[in-house]
């Protein structure tokens, strides 16, 4: 049986090949992906539904079940995503700046693949393709380690991967899968500092959490979503409701749904009845603060309300006196993923996207477009809620670092 080690090693050693690899051939590599995908479309899909009955058996709640599941419109948008990031300029070799010193050396900043990435993820059988071709793409080889709740779905797709990379000029190990299913396997990834360069967990709190505290790698932390939406006191009503029934209830177990909405007070009376009764048609259990409990009929907000990521048909709601007072809240107690303001006040406008930390800061719009795709990147291979390494959707130039090429002519330091 291969080990985790042995995967690791191959992954780094095509590495070497792959960080040179003319973009032409790159990008060949990534349309057959999509093609073995759409060819192989039946298998995947039977797949998926051994995962998906799997997890309806187990009592998975409906949101969660949505991440796992693949129907054809999803393959088909596999198939668009490994188009669309083929035809994404390659950030590779591209020059950010040269400066010419007066001593005469040309000093070049130049983009390079930060080499082979390990990424642990659970659900989302959709992040197995977009992690394979943004890596690719970007020169990078990739240790793929799945949750066991897709790893029929894993498997298929990785088959595919695999079949593309036959007879091409890249190894067919510049993406790896781990198919263990024992929690060792992960152990041992998150500790594979000879061969991993950059390690990417993507699911839950817990998962993330773990690995952070767990690896000896460096870690881009992607993932929690505990994003809210303030509605300031000139807001449109109809519009604003819109927005937050878009953010919650479109599909509520991904990262990017809203998770806490604050009112201003000088609406909340007329404004808090509005969305309740709107909330409530799509199902949506409501906790609110003191304030709303005393205007409409909702559960009563705990202070572990404010930092839950529901990832369900579930939202927070409190009444706040002033933008100043939204702010503070969401810094305090947001994953610093995305936030927005709906407002007619440029200057609150301002201020809200000036003050707010977080990877994605909104105006008059749903916090639902925090996506790879949406941010026209081709795909993502997480949303970085982090300040260093890279920040929001983790597209193509996010997966590549730099060094300065120095040219001289003999050149010594006097």
């Amino acid at each position: 049986m291969t080990t985790v080690r042995q995967q690791c090693f191959r992954a780094y050693s095509a590495f070497e090949t792959l960080k040179i690899m003319k973009t032409s051939v790159k990008n060949r590599i990534i349309r057959k992906i999509g093609e073995e995908i759409l060819e192989n479309s039946n298998d995947i899909l039977k797949a998926n539904s051994l995962d998906v009955h799997t997890a309806r058996g187990k009592g998975v709640s409906a949101p969660l079940v949505d991440r796992l599941e693949l129907n054809e419109k999803r393959i088909h948008a596999m198939v668009e995503s490994c188009e669309k990031v083929a035809a994404l300029e390659d950030p590779v070799g591209k020059i950010q700046y040269t400066s010419i010193l007066e001593n005469g050396l040309k000093i070049s900043k130049t983009r390079i693949p930060i080499g082979t990435i390990g990424m642990i993820y659970e659900s989302r059988p959709n992040v197995t393709v977009d992690a394979a071709i943004l890596c690719l793409k970007s020169g990078n080889s990739v240790v793929l380690r799945g949750g066991s709740d897709a790893f029929n779905s894993n498997v298929a797709l990785c088959e595919c991967i695999k079949k593309a990379l036959e007879g091409s000029e890249a190894p067919s190990s510049c993406v790896e899968y781990l198919a263990q299913k024992d929690r060792e396997s992960v152990g041992m990834l998150m500790n594979m500092r000879e061969y991993i360069s950059l390690l990417i967990p993507r699911g839950g709190g817990e998962l993330i959490k773990f690995v952070k505290e767990n690896s000896t790698v460096p870690v881009l932390e992607t993932g929690v979503g505990n994003c809210h939406i303030f509605v300031d006191y000139n807001a449109d009503f109809d519009k604003s409701i819109d927005v937050i029934i878009n953010a919650k209830t479109q599909r509520p177990g991904t990262c990017n749904s809203v998770e806490t909405v604050l009112i201003h007070g000088e609406i909340a009376s007329e404004f808090l009845p509005l969305l309740v009764k709107a909330l409530k048609k799509h199902n949506v259990e409501i906790y609110g603060c003191e304030k709303c409990n005393s205007i409409a009929d909702v559960l009563k907000a705990t202070e572990e309300d404010w930092f839950r990521e529901y990832l369900g048909l579930a939202i927070a709601i409190k009444i706040v006196d002033d933008v100043e007072l939204a702010i503070e809240h969401i810094n305090k107690y947001s994953s610093h993923h995305s936030e927005s303001i709906l407002t007619n006040d440029i200057e609150n406008s301002k201020k809200f996207t000036e003050l707010v930390d977080s990877a994605a800061v909104y105006v008059n719009a749903s916090t639902r477009f925090t996506d790879g795709e949406q941010f026209g990147f081709g795909a993502e291979i997480g949303i970085s809620t982090q300040r260093i390494i890279a920040r929001g959707p983790v597209g193509l130039n996010e997966l590549t670092t730099y060094k300065y090429v120095i040219e001289g002519d003999y050149s010594i330091r006097g």
